[in-house]
């Protein structure tokens, strides 16, 4: 009900005599002033907010957005690192690299290396995560030894690795000759080179998604699992039914970072192979290092790199939408 105010006798309205209708949600016809506490509390949570979210969004924009304009920029100009002229060719480098001779080669070695990557370190990860989860003898030693190499230098464990993949003197060379089969040619073979910067990489990198999928294990109930051991489910159908379900949101995640990790990998390709032989293990994110810093082609660079970015923003929004909506959170 709204309040009224009785008017003195004599000074009625239309709504009544002596009857003058307020307005409706005020006290006595007038809007409650806001509290000065309340405009204090706001003030502060915006200061708060400044505080606590001002230096990351800072460095976001000088990091992060400000190069990507700047790199859209570039890649519209025909521009070589420390010349002092820069000619504006509109998309003409975007053509170019579509229509070079070479790209096709590079997209396969792009997409061969993403899938491998990403599907063995999900697949093996789990299984080092399942290993890991079970009562095992020194289990937190495995558990470290799993995880160690993720931390170390992607530049010092290529030229280790180097050193094991050598075709005379390597420790695949021993292994192999021991079974009466010839080392093949690491070095010199574009689709054994692949293969081998695969293989380094799964090592280096298997250990992030075992614990990551670890944490994901131990976060799932005890009781489902134990009711499904006592309705006589055996573990394959308790890890179809209950544990690969539940770790769906887990899964979601690993897919999108290794995913992204995968394709702008670098530093293990550029200790062990630099590219090459005859480029089968030039991805396009090593191509734009190979043409940026070492042909000094920077619009050209760009371009590869907007190209990147576009296709990691594509493949990004269709996992958000589509892989995702199969994701069940608890």
């Amino acid at each position: 009900m709204s309040s009224t105010i009785l008017s003195p006798p004599g000074r009625g309205s239309s709504a009544g005599p002596g009857i003058i209708p307020a307005a409706p949600g005020s006290r006595h016809g007038q809007a409650r002033p806001r509290p000065a506490g309340r405009r204090r509390r706001t003030s502060a949570n915006w200061l708060l907010f400044a505080l606590l979210a001002g230096p990351n969004i800072a460095l976001l924009l000088v990091f992060t957005y400000k190069p990507l304009l700047q790199s859209l920029y570039y890649s519209t100009l025909q521009w070589n690192i420390g010349s002092a002229i820069a000619r504006p060719v509109g998309l003409r480098n975007y053509t170019d690299w579509f229509t070079a001779p070479g790209t096709g080669q590079i997209i396969m070695v792009t997409v061969v290396f993403t899938l491998a990557t990403v599907g063995g370190g999900m697949v093996i990860g789990l299984a080092l995560a399942l290993l890991l989860n079970s009562r095992l003898k020194l289990r937190g030693a495995a558990r470290t030894i799993v995880v160690a190499p993720y931390v170390l230098s992607g530049v010092a464990v290529g030229l280790l690795w180097l050193f094991v993949f050598d075709p005379n003197f390597g420790i695949t060379s021993a292994v192999l000759q021991g079974i009466g089969l010839a080392s093949p040619d690491w070095y010199n073979d574009p689709g054994y080179a692949l293969a081998m910067v695969i293989i380094v990489y799964l090592w280096k990198n298997v250990g992030y998604v075992a614990l990551i999928y670890l944490a994901g294990l131990q976060a799932i109930p005890r009781d489902l699992l134990e009711a499904a051991s006592l309705d006589g489910a055996g573990r394959i159908r308790t890890l179809v039914g209950i544990t690969l379900p539940l770790l769906g949101p887990t899964t979601f995640f690993l897919s999108v970072t290794t995913l992204l990790s995968s394709l702008q990998s670098f530093d293990i390709i550029q200790a062990m192979t630099k590219g090459g032989p005859l480029e089968g293990t030039t991805t396009m994110m090593y191509q734009i290092y190979q043409q940026g810093f070492v042909a000094g082609t920077a619009g050209y660079s760009s371009a590869i790199a907007t190209i990147l970015f576009l296709v990691l923003l594509a493949v990004t929004l269709l996992q958000l939408k589509f892989v995702e909506r199969k994701v069940h959170y608890s």
